[in-house]
């Protein structure tokens, strides 16, 4: 089996072994030094503002840049939509319907709602937006205006009243910001983007600046050192959430896959940078022999860097991992919990019933991971490097909170006070079982 896919027997590798395959990215972010730089910027940027962001910018984007040129201006947008090619304007007028669309369908199902617990106690949540979001679009591997449709919209659906977006300038040193991003802002109607670096626009969203206001949440994809800012601003009481940039995919697939759409789909998220990890499971062998073949010859086609990109993903970050069933194949797709996960087996959906962890589970060789990327509808930006363990994708759920409601009529609360006493009493808190005792005693 000989080719680019690195081979892994599941059964052969020991704990250290399997470990080192499932983690990936997340040494960068906790690396000690990195921490130290980025909680000093962050505080440079909660201390002095704009002034600190303008120096970041040229210290690391080789822009200067005044103040008052932080905010991206109205003519600036203007000039964006003669740049960006028609085609590319309906694609992203697309892919915000999608996306729209779907995250409306999220808040109905997760509306309001009441219901009686027991006779004459009622109970249920009220969801709201929170109250503002700052929103980071990376720029500095491309142009990247499908990350603002995938996070801008579900904020948008949800009824953020205040948005954010702070994007970095292009890497020519101009200091000029992707004019395919500030059509999506313009097609969102969100009219606060600014320039600026990411770290230290992080922490420009998370306090605010003379120019950049603060906001409540503070999230986007980002390289290590953006993702150690979002952490860092969580210890000042702002929620930020943590989405690394390195992508990573999951495949599982059985004899009935077609090897050429396997390496096509394996190369896919493989070609976005040299962290990136692809991995392909399978209990047959005669699987990765027949992808070899067809991955050797796509990636000779890729440009640089995207093959050397690629060639790290499938065979030195990730690769192939040979299991002994579909019931292992499942388990090992758990532990790794990918951010991109596609099943192309003979029943996808018993497969599916299986999986527990995965920021998304694309259905068949007909929904490749592009379609979900870009159009589809569903969250694309997702959590990477295991956190699909313990969290989700970006939908408008996560500009949403609920508060929590309740109401008990005089019934209901004499058949509740005993048991509520009995905790009161038994936690020593004689004010909890006054407010019981008082109006047990005014309705005797």
């Amino acid at each position: 089996m000989q080719g680019p896919l690195a081979v892994h027997r599941w059964a052969d590798l020991d704990a250290a072994g399997r470990a080192a395959l499932l983690e990936r990215g997340l040494g960068d972010v906790f690396d000690p030094a990195l921490a130290a730089s980025i909680a000093e910027l962050v505080a440079d940027v909660r201390t002095r503002g704009d002034i600190a962001v303008c120096e970041a910018l040229a210290r690391f984007d080789g822009c200067r840049v005044e103040p008052d040129g932080l905010r991206i201006a109205p003519d600036e947008v203007t000039r964006a939509r003669a740049e960006v090619p028609t085609a590319v304007q309906h694609a992203i007028r697309a892919a915000i319907d999608h996306s729209r669309r779907f995250n409306e369908q999220v808040l109905r199902h997760e509306a309001s709602w009441r219901v009686e617990l027991d006779p004459g106690l009622e109970v249920g949540e009220k969801r709201t937006a929170i109250s503002s979001a700052g929103l980071f679009v990376p720029s500095g591997k491309g142009s990247f205006p499908s990350v603002l449709v995938q996070i801008g919209t579900p904020a948008v659906a949800a009824g953020v009243p205040d948005i954010a977006v702070v994007v970095p300038p292009l890497p020519d040193g101009g200091g000029a910001v992707d004019p395919a991003v500030l059509v999506v802002a313009d097609e969102l109607g969100i009219r606060d983007v600014f320039r600026a670096n990411g770290p230290a626009g992080v922490a420009a969203l998370a306090f605010g600046t003379e120019s950049i206001p603060a906001c409540r949440k503070v999230l986007g994809p980002g390289s290590p050192p953006v993702a150690s800012a979002q952490l860092e601003i969580q210890r000042h009481g702002v929620v930020g959430m943590q989405i690394l940039a390195a992508s990573e995919s999951l495949i599982l697939a059985d004899g009935t896959a077609d090897p050429g759409l396997l390496a096509a789909d394996l190369l896919n998220e493989a070609e976005h940078g040299d962290d990136s990890a692809s991995v392909l499971v399978t209990w047959e062998e005669d699987v990765i022999a027949r992808v070899q073949p067809e991955l050797e010859r796509r990636l000779a086609l890729l440009p640089e860097p995207r093959r050397s990109y690629a060639a790290s993903a499938i065979g030195q970050v990730g690769g192939a991992i040979l299991v002994r069933d579909r019931d292992e194949a499942v388990e090992v797709a758990n532990l790794y919990a990918p951010e991109h996960m596609q099943i192309a087996t003979a029943d996808d959906e018993s497969v599916l019933a299986g999986i527990e962890h995965a920021g998304e589970v694309l259905l068949g060789q007909h929904t490749p991971f592009s379609a979900a990327n870009y159009l589809i509808g569903i969250p694309a930006t997702l959590p990477t490097s295991g956190y699909a363990r313990v969290t989700s994708g970006v939908t408008a759920l996560a500009f949403t909170k609920t508060i929590s409601i309740a109401r008990a009529d005089a019934a209901a609360l004499a058949a509740l006070a005993p048991d509520i006493l009995a905790l009161a009493d038994h936690e020593n808190f004689p004010a909890h079982a006054a407010v019981i005792r008082e109006r047990l005693a005014l309705d005797a």
